[in-house]
């Protein structure tokens, strides 16, 4: 395996993903601004969406991929019979667990947006929307078990390429919402269940030929199956951990009137690097890396582990620098249009320079969380996130009632940088990972090679002050020029100082 070449197959599907969720955000955010229906709908599109987040991006990965990689070593026959027991198993659990939710909608989402409750319209709003985008939690779960065996193989495009699908289905309603009116939301919410089902029978045909699903109702779970549950949901609560807080974040910002919308449109920008800095990252070296781990390959093992983690950095620290500096004009150029108003801009971009300040946090979460899961560890990462989701907790409404929303931003990263640096003490203490003589160099240019960068970025901001004015209509293509021309300077400086060296493209893994 090639680490930089599967990782940018991934990114590349992943950021084609991203670019047109921007598109289909700011069609959003024209709209439907930061009004009430706005609130309603990202609470009903939040719910699937962090579950999505959850099972699609590396966490559902964490526990069974390295499971299955071991099956797989035994032969096909052994790997399809597990995979078909997890699959029956998933199956008839979600979809009880989904009928259960639509039964009790209304007590769901009074948990999830206890701040809608006082608001009688908000909330009957908020509930049917959530009822008619649940079944996208079936189907976007039993795809991500789809693409976990995909990546098992190797196999990282189709599964990357597979969130594209929501997108453009929720792309092709807002182009007809001048004929919706106040109807767009409930469009809007029946296309993120039918993209769920879309991109399960997309997944599906790529699957074949590793696995065909057979269904089977004589459940009897083997101990090799109890052990994939056993490790699951500690997996998805710590590599999601990211999401969770969030979530949590979602819930008490509904107290505050348009919160939930400001945080949603910040909360999109930095997920963009954090899918290529983290997410990418994690889900391709997991299944390589836990082959290595069974054969007890070290050489290997330390290789894959810093290397991860060099280019982890090398990806997070050169966006937290320009998303701190241009928080601002970045909301703005993407988003400032139509009904999201100078106000909107103003609290999304302050969400959004709070938010940026743990990018590097929440990407070596991701990276960190691998290595333990690679061991079939998924207890130390879990207790570790159960902590740092309590402080977000305790933080967050501590807070709340003297800050404002702004203070679930900060209490994110706080808690995410908490989570990292244990996550690192404990990977020492454990002996399960090391730097290797290379390493600190490399750090050391990457921070020299961001700061150029951000220096540079903030002289392009300020030559394009006037064209990135909040009422220019083209300021997001100024934007655009400001940033490409910012990671071309990056790039350039990393290449001299050699902070990225092209043999690093080529090195197998």
């Amino acid at each position: 395996m090639n680490l930089f070449k599967s990782t940018g197959t991934f990114s590349f599907f992943t950021i084609i993903s991203r670019l047109l969720g921007y598109l289909r955000d700011i069609l959003i955010a024209i709209f439907l601004g930061t009004g009430m229906l706005a609130d309603a709908f990202f609470v009903a599109f939040r719910i699937p969406n962090t579950f999505r987040r959850l099972f699609a991006e590396g966490t559902f990965n964490a526990a069974f991929v390295p499971s299955y990689s071991s099956e797989i070593i035994k032969g096909k026959k052994k790997s399809n019979i597990f995979a078909n027991e997890i699959f029956n198993f998933l199956f008839l659990g979600l979809l009880f667990l989904t009928i259960i939710i639509e039964i009790f909608m209304p007590v769901f989402v009074s948990i999830i947006a206890p701040g809608f409750v006082g608001d009688l319209e908000k909330m009957e709003v908020a509930i049917n929307l959530t009822r008619i985008t649940f079944p996208f939690l079936l189907f976007i779960c039993l795809a991500s078990f789809f693409s976990a065996i995909l990546n098992s193989h190797n196999k990282f495009a189709a599964a990357a390429a597979a969130p594209i699908i929501l997108n453009i289905v929720l792309i092709l309603i807002l182009i007809f919402s001048k004929y919706l009116n106040d109807y767009l939301v409930y469009y809007l919410s029946y296309g993120v269940s039918l993209a769920g089902f879309l991109q399960l029978i997309f997944l599906y045909k790529y699957v074949l030929k590793y696995y065909s699903p057979k269904f089977n109702f004589k459940l009897k779970a083997s101990n090799k199956v109890k052990f994939f549950f056993k490790k699951l949901l500690p997996s998805v609560f710590s590599s999601g951990v990211t999401q969770i807080n969030i979530l949590i974040g979602t819930i008490i910002a509904s107290f505050q009137a348009s919160a939930v919308s400001y945080l949603y449109y910040a909360d999109r920008i930095y997920q963009i690097n954090l899918a290529i800095a983290g997410i990418a990252i994690g889900v391709v070296i997991l299944p390589q890396l836990s082959k290595h781990i069974q054969s007890r390959k070290k050489n290997k093992i330390l290789l894959i582990q810093n290397k991860a983690l060099e280019l982890s950095l090398f990806l997070s620290l050169p966006a937290t620098i320009a998303l701190i500096i241009g928080a601002e004009q970045i909301i703005s150029a993407l988003f400032g249009y139509g009904s999201f108003n100078e106000n909107s801009v103003s609290n999304s971009s302050l969400a959004l320079y709070y938010f940026a300040l743990g990018l590097p946090a929440f990407a070596l979460i991701k990276v960190f969380s691998s290595f333990f899961f690679a061991n079939h560890d998924t207890k130390t990462p879990f207790y570790i996130s159960l902590i740092s989701v309590i402080l977000n907790i305790f933080i967050s409404v501590y807070y709340f009632s003297e800050i404002g929303f702004i203070i679930i931003p900060i209490s994110t990263s706080i808690s995410s940088w908490f989570n990292s640096i244990l996550l690192f003490l404990f990977l020492k203490n454990r002996q399960l990972f090391y730097f290797n003589h290379i390493f600190f160099i490399k750090f050391i240019k990457i921070i020299f090679a961001s700061i150029m960068m951000g220096l540079f970025f903030n002289f392009l901001l300020n030559f394009f002050q006037y064209e990135l004015e909040f009422d220019q209509s083209i300021k997001s293509l100024y934007l655009v020029l400001s940033v490409i021309l910012g990671l071309l300077f990056y790039l350039i400086v990393c290449y001299f100082i050699k902070a990225f060296q092209m043999n690093d493209i080529k090195l197998k893994y």
